[in-house]
């Protein structure tokens, strides 16, 4: 069965990408001894609790057109799929290096690179009249997340 997908699908998709990316930064911190590193992982943790309301908050502003039906899914099979989408291709299962800093926030870093290019090619998917230029402000979001990894590297370079 072929899907049309549509902003509200997407933002569903970016909550749980956004919650598998709490569940890998408390299980770095877990991983790690040093305070401030322990604290810079939890503050990473909650920005992503965060990102998660704030898609929250921009789906609230869909239009109904936005969030409109795009086939006949009585299973609710399109839900499935993007659920599987997001708990695989990001963050989620994922052979991730937890031995130092360095290497989370590399991982952190490509993690984030994943979830932006996953959702320019969801945006492909999304016509203009479902929303599909919505994505951009879950894109924009994510590439603060870069920004502020890539400066934190630096630091255990």
């Amino acid at each position: 069965m072929a899907f049309d997908f549509n902003a509200k699908d997407i933002f569903e998709m970016a909550k749980q990408i956004e919650r598998n990316g709490v569940k890998f930064y408390q299980a770095a911190a877990d991983s790690v001894s040093g305070d401030d590193e322990k604290k810079l992982l939890l503050n990473l943790a909650k920005m992503e609790e965060m990102h998660e309301q704030t898609f929250a908050d921009l789906q609230a502003e869909l239009t109904a057109a936005h969030s409109a039906e795009t086939t006949f899914d009585p299973d609710n099979q399109a839900a499935l799929y993007l659920n599987a989408l997001a708990d695989t291709k990001v963050f989620f299962e994922k052979d991730i290096d937890l031995s130092s800093m360095k290497e989370i926030l590399k991982s952190a870093i490509t993690a984030e690179k994943d979830s932006i290019v996953f959702y320019l090619g969801m945006k492909d998917l999304v016509p203009g009249k479902l929303g599909g230029t919505r994505i951009d402000d879950i894109i924009k979001e994510e590439m603060t997340h870069i920004r502020l990894l890539g400066k934190e590297l630096l630091v255990y370079k």
